[in-house]
C-alpha cells in the first residue's frame, strides 16, 4: 500500500504523467489510465491496483503504436499483430489492442481486401490469383479475398491481359511467334492470370506477323546462331546444329533453310 504523493505533466509528451508514491518515483501513465482510475495526490494505492493501471498504460501505448502503424495505410488484422508482436508486447495486450481497433472501425479485413484489389486493378497489371496471394499472406480470410475479387470480372482480366500481351510482343518481336506466345503466357501466369484469361487472350488479340516480320525474327535469331556455331562446326554437321537451334526457337523448317541459303549467298 502506498500514497500518491505527487502527479506532474510531463515535459516532451504532454498526455503523460509523472507519478509519486510516498515521495519517489514509481511509473507514468497516460492521461486516458490517469482518468480512468481517478488518480489523485493523497489516493492509496496498492500492488494490485497498479499492476492494473501499469497493464492498463501498456494496452494504450500498444494500441497508440497500432493508430501510427495504420496512419500510413490500412491495415489487416495480421499485419497489426505482426508489428505488434514485432515490439514484443504479450499476447493479451495484443489482443486487448486488437479489440480495441475493431470497435473504433480501425480493422475491417473485407474492406482493406476490397480496397487493395481495387488499387492493383486501377493502378498495375497485376492478375487475381497474384492479388488472391498478396491478401492470403496478408491474412485475410479466403470468403473475404473471393468477395473482393468479384470486382475484377473476366472481361477486366482479358483487357489487362490483351493489353499486356500486345506489349510484349513488341518487345518480343526479334523472337517467332510460338517463343513470344511462351514468353507472353509465361510472363501473364507469373502475374496471376489463368490459362482460361490467356486463352481469350490469343482469341480476342490480332498480332499474327506478317512475312518481313517474320524473317526479321528468323534473320536476328539465326545471325546469333551463326554466330555461336560456325566456330565450333562446319559442313553438315554446322546446318543440323543451326536447323536444331531455329526449330527450338519456333521457326518452320521449310523457312530455317531458306534462312541457311540466304547465309550461304551472303558469305
Amino acid at each position: 500500500m502506498g500514497v500518491i504523493t505527487k502527479i506532474t505533466k510531463q515535459v516532451k509528451n504532454d498526455e503523460r504523467y509523472n507519478l509519486f508514491i510516498d515521495g519517489k518515483y514509481a511509473f507514468s501513465v497516460d492521461e486516458v489510465v490517469l482518468a480512468k482510475f481517478g488518480l489523485r495526490k493523497g489516493l492509496e494505492v496498492d500492488e494490485l491496483e497498479i499492476s492494473g493501471m501499469q497493464y492498463e498504460d501498456d494496452v494504450k501505448k500498444a494500441l497508440n503504436r497500432a493508430i501510427h502503424f495504420l496512419s500510413y495505410r490500412m491495415r489487416t488484422e495480421k499485419e497489426i499483430r505482426d508489428h505488434l508482436k514485432g515490439n514484443e508486447l504479450e499476447e493479451g495486450i495484443i489482443g486487448e489492442v486488437i479489440h480495441k481497433l475493431k470497435d473504433m472501425k480501425y480493422i475491417d479485413d473485407l474492406e482493406f481486401a476490397k480496397a487493395f484489389t481495387g488499387t492493383q486493378i486501377n493502378t498495375s497489371d497485376k492478375g487475381p490469383s497474384w492479388i488472391r496471394g498478396e491478401l492470403y499472406r496478408k491474412g485475410v480470410d479466403d470468403p473475404y479475398i473471393e468477395e473482393a475479387l468479384e470486382a475484377f470480372t473476366l472481361e477486366k482480366q482479358v483487357d489487362k491481359a490483351v493489353a499486356i500481351a500486345e506489349k510484349l510482343m513488341k518487345k518480343y518481336r526479334k523472337d517467332s511467334f510460338m517463343i513470344a506466345k511462351q514468353k507472353i503466357e509465361q510472363n501473364l501466369q507469373r502475374k496471376g492470370y489463368a490459362g482460361s484469361v490467356m486463352k481469350r487472350v490469343w482469341e480476342t488479340l490480332d498480332i499474327e506477323r506478317d512475312k518481313d516480320e517474320q524473317w526479321d525474327a528468323l534473320y536476328h535469331q539465326g545471325k546469333k546462331a551463326h554466330r555461336r556455331l560456325s566456330s565450333k562446326y562446319e559442313g553438315y554437321e554446322y546446318e543440323q546444329k543451326m536447323k536444331q537451334t531455329l526449330y527450338r526457337k519456333g521457326f518452320t523448317i521449310e523457312k530455317i533453310e531458306h534462312f541457311l541459303e540466304v547465309l550461304k549467298e551472303e558469305d
